[in-house]
């Protein structure tokens, strides 16, 4: 493999070798419980306990918002996280999993991460915006609108020195990132299809908190309409939101296949979510258990990527199985939403500078975006 600086995103694989939209599904398939245990391994640190044969060994405590089982259709890839840390740590570490928010969800879960309650959980990458606000320029319109352009980011130096150095600061430890995929436009039931920002005029288009968000829906021709996750569902059924946007597997894993009668692949802006550790706990563990942790979650990271496609055919299934009409748009359309909203208007130049801090540390960002990364995501 192409060698990646040791604190390089994932941190690569050392000499030893090496998320906007967090929701909760129905039912609990996955086992429940509270934090890791304690113990006096010889470090003091939470979660350790010796081994029969003399060794230290650590519990680790993983905290996600979907059951178990969601992978299929949205690639949150929990027990596979669980098995590569298993395996690369020659089980020294044992991973206990607390999937379907029975920890928490979103922000709760990275406050307690930040914490140390929980060792570990998977989260919504905006978690990190109050840290690192360069975090937020995923959410202007195309600036990462494809996943290897957003791979290609977060895999960077340059996002490792403008945003994973600062979020170490304050608590995190970065494991690896979830390729979701592109958001795409899905209408209610009884309003017609988007294929151009034109089709937006006067729909009441569901937006979260995001001043970026409503300012990129505003210039589309769209009336933002904030509306919790939670309460998405019912603000589509009955009106209150004509529109929302979020990637083809949310669509099918949160439970809109009945709700819209058709999707838009605008390839706007990216679905994604992070897992993270505390930085303690993390830089606590003897450092061939590091590698370990660091080795796991880049094959995590690679089995996300080549899950994507699977969720995403298995999503596109359902939806047209449910009479949902996908759109796939045409060059020419495609270019029409990049001139209405995207990035490079100059109606985003204050944004770049108060997120990046200065157009200098931008164009470093807008450049990563573009150049390869050693990691190449399968269509």
């Amino acid at each position: 493999m192409p060698k990646i600086s040791r604190r390089h995103y994932i941190k690569g694989i050392s000499a030893a070798s090496t998320v906007a939209l967090a929701g909760c599904s129905e039912g609990n398939q996955g086992s429940s419980g509270g934090d890791g245990s304690s113990g006096d391994g010889g470090n003091g640190q939470d979660g350790a306990s010796t081994s029969n044969a003399g060794e230290t060994t650590y519990e680790l405590d993983v905290a996600t918002a979907y059951k178990l089982g969601t992978t299929e259709e949205y690639p949150v890839m929990q027990q596979e996280f669980k098995e590569n840390v298993e395996e690369a740590s020659d089980g020294r570490i044992s991973v206990k999993l607390h999937p379907n928010g029975v920890l928490g969800a979103g922000s709760e879960l990275a406050e307690k991460v930040q914490s140390g309650t929980i060792q570990a959980a998977q989260f919504s990458f905006s978690n990190f915006a109050p840290y690192a606000s360069a975090v937020d320029l995923v959410n202007l319109p195309y600036f990462t609108g494809t996943n290897q352009q957003f791979v290609n980011l977060v895999t960077s130096d340059a996002w490792e020195n403008n945003v994973h150095n600062n979020v170490r600061e304050n608590g995190f430890e970065p494991l690896f990132y979830l390729v979701i995929d592109p958001r795409a436009i899905g209408v209610r039931k009884g309003k017609n299809a988007v294929l151009t920002p034109d089709d937006m005029a006067d729909y009441k288009h569901r937006i979260p908190g995001s001043q970026i968000l409503e300012e990129a829906w505003k210039m589309a021709g769209a009336n933002p309409t904030p509306v919790a996750w939670g309460e998405t569902p019912s603000a589509i059924e009955e009106g209150v939101a004509d529109s929302l946007h979020v990637s083809i597997e949310a669509f099918v894993t949160f439970g809109f296949s009945d709700l819209v009668s058709s999707i838009t692949r605008t390839q706007m802006v990216e679905d994604a979510q992070v897992y993270a550790m505390n930085e303690k706990w993390y830089s606590d563990l003897p450092s061939d258990l590091q590698s370990a942790v660091d080795e796991a979650s880049e094959n995590t990271f690679r089995d996300n990527l080549n899950q994507v496609p699977k969720s995403r055919e298995n999503s596109l299934t359902e939806l047209e199985e449910a009479g949902v009409e996908i759109h796939n748009l045409s060059d020419s359309q495609l270019q029409k939403w990049k001139d209405k909203i995207g990035y490079q208007r100059s109606e985003w130049d204050s944004w770049k500078k108060e997120l990046a801090g200065d157009m200098e540390t931008f164009k470093k960002l807008e450049e990563a975006k573009g150049q390869k990364s050693d990691f190449e995501v399968p269509n």
